[in-house]
Parts: C-alpha cells; structure tokens; sequence
C-alpha cells in the first residue's frame, strides 16, 4: 500500500486510506446491485435499534451535555487547548460562522419552518390539541431541543477531545488520538486504523444524508422559481453542479475557501432573518423571541427526558413518535460529529477549554433560537394559532401544513409566498442553502483529508478533490436509493450507521474523563502543557 500511494503522489496513512475508500467504493457498488435488498437490511436494522436502543441515545446526549458543563465549570477549564502561551487563530466573529456554516446552516434552512409546522399540526403529546396556543409552544420547544443545546453538545464533545489531545499533547489529528490514555501506543496500530477507518466512513455518510436534505429543498425552491421536475434526477444533477462549486473550494482551502463562503453565507442567511422579520409581524415575533427563551428553559428538562416508553402499548411500529425525531436526530448528528468535532477543533486552537465549551454550546444555539423564533413563529401564525385565528384566516388556514403534507423540503418556499419580493427572496433562500451545501462538503472533505494524513497540513490537491467527489457520490447514491420513499430512506440509513459512532463518541467522554485526571493527579500543573507520555 506504501508503494501505491507513493506511485499516486498521496501523501497518507496507506492503511487507513485505501480502505476507507475501499468500503466506500464497495458500498456504492452494492447499491448499484442490489439496492431494494439494501433498503430492505436498513429498514429492518433500522426498526431493531429505534425499538431496543432508542432510549440509549436519548440518554446518553443528556449525560454528555451534563458532563461539558462540568468540565467547563471545573478546574479544568481553564486548560489551554494547546501551549500556554498560544491565542485563538481566528477572531469571535471568524470562529462563530465557521461553527454555524460548517455544522448546521443547511440543518437551519431546511427545518426553520418545516419542524415548527409538522408539531403544530401533528403535536408529539397526543393529549394537545392540532394548531392550538399549547401545540405552537411545544412545537417551538422541540425544535429547539433537537437543533439547540443538545444537538450541540453533539459536536463540542468530540470537539473538545478532538482539540485536548491534538494541540494539548501533539498527537496526530485522528480520532484514534482520543483514545490515547486507553490505547497508548496502539492508536498507530490495527484498533486505531479501524477507528479512523470507521470514523471516515460514518462521516461520508452522515455529510451525504444533509447533502441530501439540501439537495431536496434546493429542488422544491428550483420547482417553485423555474418548474425544475421534483425527481431523482434532477436531485441528482444538482448534487453534481454543487460538488463542483465545493470542489473548487476544496483546492483553494480553509483560509480562502471555507471562511470566506461562510462569512458571505453567515450574512445571507441573516440578511434573511431580517427581512422575514421586518416585513412580518415584527412586534409579534419581537415579542415571540423572548417568551421563546422561557419557553426553551421550562421545556427543555421534561422532553430532554421523555422517551416515549408507553408507545409500546399504544403504537403499532412499538417505538411511537421519539423513534421518528429524537433518535433519527441524534443518530444523524452523531455520524458527522467527528467531521464537525475535528473541524471545530482545527479553529479553536488557542481558546482555553472553558472558552471552547460554553462558546461552541451557547453561540450557534442562541442563533437557533432566534432564528427558530422569527421563522417558527411567523409560519404558525400565518397558518393559524388557535381557533379563532384559523376561522378568521379561512381557506388559506394550514397552507404551509399543506405544502409540508408534499415533503418538508417545500414548507421555506411555501412560507415565502406570504412575503413580498416573493421569487426574488426565493431565490436567495436557494443561493443560501446551496452555499451551506458547498461550505459543508469542502469542510468535510478536508476534515476526511486530515483524518488520513495525522496532521492539519493539506494534503495534496488529488487527494482532498477524491473526498469531495466521494461525498458527492455517496449523496447521489442515497438519494437513488431513497427514490419515492425520501426522508423515510435517508432515516433508515443513518439511524443504522448513527448506532457505532454514538458507542465510539460515548467512549470519548470516558477517555478525556481519564486524561484530564490524570494530568491533574500526575501533579502536572494546569497551564503547561504535558507531553503524550506524561499522560
């Protein structure tokens, strides 16, 4: 393998490469082949994890939320993630919107109006009423705990791991490096290449399935503007052109690639903020912003903490409503964790662990909830809060719910239409989701690129342009296999490959547990930063 990758001009671990693309290339060729039996083994390992470990990943997100606190509050951190005398690389507003490009932009875009809808309409607590003043609060609430807190935390804990070892203590910028107090010397042997290998490959597909998202909501926005066919092969061309676009950025690199898109698209999508809440029901939404704030803290405990056990007895599919939000979010998140975790850590070099955990959790959950705030609240309102509103509205009552009932990719552009500018705001909404498209593949496929090479140095330009037209690949590739069945496919898929990597970032938790342990029981004083054999 040393040979082959020398004869291709590949700077890598040989190993960890070739067979990651290896899996991946087999995988792409068994959908090819036999895609029904494909869809079949995920649907049914689908329903074995959501009905017998749903709970485990509703658990184990609390604990690891829990814990982050404690370690940003604790001692601990004021550790600096790197030497001692190191600063930050990039400036607040810098880091902030490469967090919010990189992690969740696309996310934002496709549920801010399509989440808020689908609880109001078809509330999760059976005993609330549809479109009532109760189901608009509690469907404001869960928005806000997949996609605030919780989904963060998803991304800080291997983040902080990420970073605590690679700039701490000059290990090799691999998830392997994480389980250095437990593994040692063996993160370079077989266990850590399988690890890596795993990793790489739960991040394609975790990438590929918000690809996929993206793709779909950018189709229903080119339906809306241009009558663009809402079918696979349209999906499928859009996800070649803007594979293109995010491997031109790929090749210019983090510096001028990445944060200059995220800059522009952090802006945009603001730009979009405003508008909606400038030409909206500015008053109302200026006022649903804050009671948002109470209503996230008193909700945020109990439906952290429901798990819906009785659907047992009460649903035919036995896993009830939780196995169709809670778990896909959480197994989908967790796939692209170490993408994210690893991508957060490369600019968060220089900030001390407190600084890391309570900026990565707080900043882009705030964003969240403004932005969930203005576009949840504005769309329930247009279709209707209450009894009374919804009889005053008349016909056009529950039109977004209607749009919706079609597939969540068109609830934005059917939110749209009660705005003025109608198609030209459309079309920036597309621009926006095609950016955060671009912004997260070329952050990915440098990430993927690091996870082969050890170190933050680019590898060379073939290299980081095969992980970006992987992705791609494996996104089209869903998207064929999702077919008709659509997000009900792309849940399937992820909430199987979710299962290993939520075992392996649970395992970080314990890991970073016992080297921060150490480094204070070692007498090791905080501040200096200890060699790998010191830990």
């Amino acid at each position: 393998m040393d040979a082959l990758a020398k004869r291709l001009g590949l700077r890598t671990d040989p190993v960890i490469f070739f067979w990651a693309a290896g899996l991946m290339i087999l995988f792409l060729a068994a959908l090819v082949i036999a895609p029904e039996q494909i869809g079949d083994f995920f649907a049914e390992a689908r329903e074995w994890v959501v009905t017998n470990l749903g709970w485990f990943f509703i658990f184990g997100v609390n604990f690891w939320l829990i814990f982050l606190i404690w370690v940003a509050l604790s001692k601990y951190g004021n550790i600096r993630l790197g030497p001692k005398d190191s600063a930050p690389e990039y400036s607040n507003a810098s880091w902030f919107t490469m967090l919010f490009a990189g992690g969740i932009g696309t996310v934002l875009m496709f549920w801010g109006v399509a989440e808020p809808i689908l609880h109001f309409s078809s509330p999760p607590y059976e005993t609330t009423d549809p479109h009532s003043v109760q189901a608009a609060r509690e469907a404001m609430g869960f928005s806000l705990y997949h996609l605030g807190l919780h989904t963060w935390t998803i991304f800080t804990l291997p983040g902080l791991a990420f970073a605590y070892f690679v700039y701490r203590h000059d290990l090799p910028i691999r998830v392997s490096s994480v389980f250095y107090p437990f593994l040692k010397d063996g993160i370079y042997g077989p266990v850590g290449k399988f690890i890596d290998i795993a990793a790489i490959l739960g991040t394609l597909f975790g990438v590929a399935v918000s690809i996929g998202l993206g793709t779909s909501q950018i189709n229903a926005g080119l339906n809306e503007l241009m009558g663009v066919p809402d079918s696979t092969l349209s999906k499928v061309l859009i996800i070649t052109v803007l594979t293109l676009v995010a491997t031109t950025s790929i090749v210019v690199g983090l510096d001028r690639g990445v944060r200059v898109l995220s800059n522009i698209n952090i802006g945009m999508a603001t730009g979009l903020m405003l508008f909606v809440l400038v030409t909206g029901s500015t008053v109302f939404l200026l006022r649903g912003i804050i009671e948002t704030v109470g209503i996230y803290a008193a909700n945020i405990f109990p439906m952290a903490f429901w798990n819906d056990m009785m659907a047992s007895y009460t649903k035919d599919d036995g896993w009830g409503w939780q196995g169709n939000w809670t778990v896909f979010y959480w197994a989908w998140t967790v796939t692209w964790s170490p993408f994210i975790g690893i991508f957060v850590a490369r600019i968060s070099k220089g900030r001390t662990i407190r600084e890391f955990v309570l900026g990565v959790l707080l900043a882009p959950s705030l964003f969240t909830l403004v932005w969930f705030a203005v576009f949840g609240w504005s769309a329930m309102q247009i279709d209707g809060i209450g009894e009374a509103a919804r009889e005053a509205l008349g016909a056009s009552a529950g039109q977004i719910a209607e749009a919706v009932e079609q597939g969540p990719e068109f609830a934005l552009f059917a939110f749209l239409e009660n705005f003025p500018a109608t198609q030209l705001i459309q079309g920036l909404a597309v621009v926006i989701v095609a950016i955060f498209f671009a912004t997260s593949s070329d952050s990915a496929s440098l990430v993927v690129d690091m996870l082969c090479t050890g170190d933050t140095d680019p590898g060379p330009t073939r290299q980081r342009v095969f992980w970006g037209v992987s992705e791609g690949a494996v996104a089209a590739m869903l998207i064929v296999l999702a077919g008709e069945a659509g997000l009900t496919a792309l849940q399937q898929v992820i909430t199987v490959v979710g299962l290993p990597i939520f075992v392996l970032v649970f395992a970080m938790l314990f890991s970073l547990l016992k080297a921060l342990t150490t480094e204070n029981v070692s007498g090791v004083k905080i501040g200096r930063r200890p060699t790998a054999k010191e830990l």
